[in-house]
């Protein structure tokens, strides 16, 4: 079809809609041409003036894979921040740094090949129900809400606001019921309850898909109630495009369509596996199986029509993102390079990096480093460790601050700062004498960098030092770590203990014997001057755990069970080393005066509440006011506490503030055994803290929560 006036085909045309416009250029096709447009990496089609484009693009915490890029903490290590503006604003950093790239490469290549395109495979919204799960560091933790809420601002974050135009598209990822083992995932079959389902492993897509739009899904590799995720017709034709309305495209995990026939036994072969997943709505491959779609047709699974309607979807994908309009129309498109690693996302990885610090441990306020500090000693295998600051799926630069380069810019003049490495990260030393030990006790503090590496946690075949797949068999801290930390309070050494990870580190009789514990994560580019200004005072820790440190492997399930009983803050009767929501900060925050306007509250009316929180110490600080709700008896197994509400408050000493807070009906309701939301009359209690509600939490330093109780009638 062509406007008459004008021989422009109507998908040239800007001024008709992107489906209309998608459904014309698709209808040119030849079936040969449509085809190889059903794989990530589609082939040009010159006669219509379609380039070559792979939709494969990582964004997880910066344009990951393709040189130049701001590194921003590792995605659990945003968690921590509990920020969604500061989330936002480094969603908007990564979108604006992608769109650069991508049109700069077009100038310069005229198309794009992987890890370069403005489909962006990112966040992922899977929920970290187990800390031995390798890939948990790519997650917003354990909880639902949380993640639904933090991976929403990163959505509109990469999205953009343009009426017209999306800046980047956004995919959540994977959909669903999967969280590990790695070495399992092409295997296993996820058969949780409904309940189970609904109540923790779908709330954050759905956020994604009915409130932040996400343009895209993609599929796991695993199965559900015995069917591939990938070809689910109950997750997504019934739960996702019609119960949520999803409107974007779907596309599996890479190589996910092949394990139909290769591991799952689903389909019988590859022609088989092609023809199922495109029937149940799965638009796009990533690798492999839809060259044989023409097969597919011929043995009458398929019908050329149902690859139109995919292209038609992931084509409308593209003209959202302006690749077939004119330049000048396109807003982005005149973004120029040097918003690239600019200063202002370096002071944005910075805040991110800062913020997402959980100072977990501070006996006799060690920290921040007195004045009269004048001797420093950094030991440890992370300190001058470039690969612990980066996590999965990074971008690089050439800026990026070690913890060592960081406090030897920091320290002041006057004070002696030594460095040994000390420690390997999980190899013995070989040496017969270690020279190392010997300067920590003349020492004021010893800065130990330790923890893990994503050599030792990460994605299937990713983590080099993983016995299992890139999951962890142990939540220790390597024992060559363990080894010499003791070694070094031996000789007297004051400790510092500084935690790398993607996961939560079991410490178990370390806690004790060390001084200050502060848990940095993987934090990206500016990791090392974060750290350094946390230690010595310049910035005040702020962050909170998003995910529960268990005391010991003991007290968790099977890693191959999905249940969640017993499973997170929610389920978990375990007294934890950490509890979900916890961390220190320099100064003391007090809660109190928690109002609820009712006490008796009528099925559907909202509760509107408020309570002061005051910050009682003598540092300007931010504090994570947290809001749970328990269902005191319901008609089916519910969480003992669901965190329905937070909010970052920055205080000056001396400051209170009241904050006010409204429960709304949908907060109140659980999800029933058919996996129904229900809202149910009974008793209520409201908790308010800078923590999940824990005794745990008091000993380590908190003030417990405050409760309120109302009914529901």
């Amino acid at each position: 079809m062509t406007d008459a006036q004008t021989d422009t085909p109507l998908y040239l045309d800007t001024t008709r809609p992107v489906e209309e416009r998608a459904r014309d250029l698709i209808s040119r096709m030849t079936l040969e041409e449509k085809v190889s447009q059903m794989r990530n990496s589609a082939e040009a089609i010159d006669r219509l003036g379609i380039p070559a484009y792979d939709y494969w693009n990582e964004g997880l915490h910066g344009v990951g894979r393709n040189g130049r890029a701001t590194v921003f903490p590792q995605a659990i290590g945003m968690a921590a921040t509990w920020d969604t503006d500061l989330i936002y604003r480094v969603a908007t950093a990564i979108s604006t740094e992608g769109r650069a790239k991508y049109h700069e490469t077009l100038r310069r290549c005229g198309n794009t090949i992987i890890y370069q395109g403005l489909t962006f495979w990112s966040p992922n919204v899977n929920i970290f129900r187990d800390p031995r799960w390798g890939r948990g560091q790519e997650t917003w933790g354990e909880d639902p809400f949380l993640t639904g809420e933090m991976g929403a601002a990163f959505v509109h974050g990469m999205q953009g606001d343009d009426p017209h135009y999306l800046r980047t598209a956004a995919c959540a990822k994977h959909y669903a019921v999967h969280s590990g083992p790695e070495d399992e995932r092409h295997t296993f079959d996820a058969n949780v309850t409904r309940r189970e389902l609904f109540d923790t492993y779908l709330p954050a897509f759905k956020k994604l898909v009915t409130e932040a739009n996400v343009e895209i899904v993609m599929g796991a590799y695993n199965r559900l109630y015995g069917i591939p995720c990938c070809a689910s017709p109950l997750l997504i034709q019934e739960i996702l495009r019609d119960k949520w309305g999803f409107k974007g495209h779907f596309v599996s995990d890479c190589g996910a369509l092949a394990d139909f026939h290769q591991t799952h036994g689903y389909t019988k072969d590859v022609v088989e596996s092609a023809g199922v997943a495109l029937k149940a709505g799965c638009d796009l491959s990533c690798v492999c199986t839809y060259e044989h779609l023409p097969e597919a047709i011929e043995r009458g699974l398929i019908t050329e029509k149902d690859i139109d309607e995919s292209l038609i979807r992931t084509y409308t994908t593209r003209f959202k993102l302006g690749m077939f309009d004119p330049v000048e129309k396109v807003p982005y498109a005149a973004i120029p390079m040097d918003v690239v690693g600019c200063e202002e996302h370096r002071q944005l990885a910075y805040e991110a990096a800062v913020k997402s610090m959980v100072l977990l441990k501070n006996r006799n306020n060690i920290l921040p480093l007195k004045k009269e500090t004048r001797d420093i000693y950094v030991v440890g295998p992370n300190a001058a460790n470039l690969d612990c600051l980066l996590g999965s799926y990074f971008g690089i630069n050439d800026h990026m601050v070690t913890a060592l380069e960081g406090l030897s810019l920091r320290a002041p003049e006057g004070t002696k700062v030594e460095y040994k490495m000390g420690s390997l990260l999980a190899q013995q030393s070989a040496n017969p004498f270690d020279w190392s030990l010997e300067a920590a006790p003349a020492a004021d503090v010893t800065i130990a960098c330790m923890g893990l590496a994503p050599v030792l946690e990460g994605e299937e075949g990713d983590a080099l030092l993983s016995a299992k797949s890139g999951d962890r068999e142990s939540l220790s801290l390597p024992a060559p770590q363990v080894d010499y930390i003791k070694k070094l309070v031996v000789r007297g050494a004051r400790i510092v203990l500084v935690i790398f990870s993607g996961s939560p580190v079991v410490l178990g009789e370390l806690e004790d014997m060390v001084e200050a514990i502060i848990q940095v994560w993987y934090p990206g580019e500016e990791g090392g001057k974060a750290l350094a200004d946390v230690l010595f005072g310049n910035a005040t820790p702020s962050g909170k755990l998003p995910i529960t440190f268990p005391a010991s492997l003991s007290q968790l399930p099977a890693f191959n069970d999905y249940s969640m009983n017993n499973r997170t803050y929610r389920y978990s009767k375990e007294t934890p080393a950490f509890p979900f929501g916890f961390g220190l900060s320099y100064t003391k925050f007090t809660y109190n005066q928690l109002i609820l306007h009712e006490t008796n509250v009528k099925m559907g009316q909202p509760l509107e509440l408020k309570f002061n929180i005051t910050n009682a110490g003598d540092v300007e600080a931010e504090e994570v006011a947290q809001i749970y709700l328990t269902d005191v008896k319901a008609s089916t197994i519910v969480p003992q506490y669901k965190l329905i509400g937070f909010k970052r408050i920055h205080l000056q000493p001396g400051e209170t503030r009241t904050v006010p807070f409204t429960v709304t009906p949908e907060m109140m309701m659980f999800i029933n055994d058919n996996g129904d939301p229900i809202l149910e009359p009974g008793d209520f209690v409201v908790h308010v803290g800078g923590s999940s509600p824990s005794q745990r939490a008091v000993d380590l330093g908190l003030q417990a929560n405050l409760t309120a109780s109302f009914n529901l009638s």
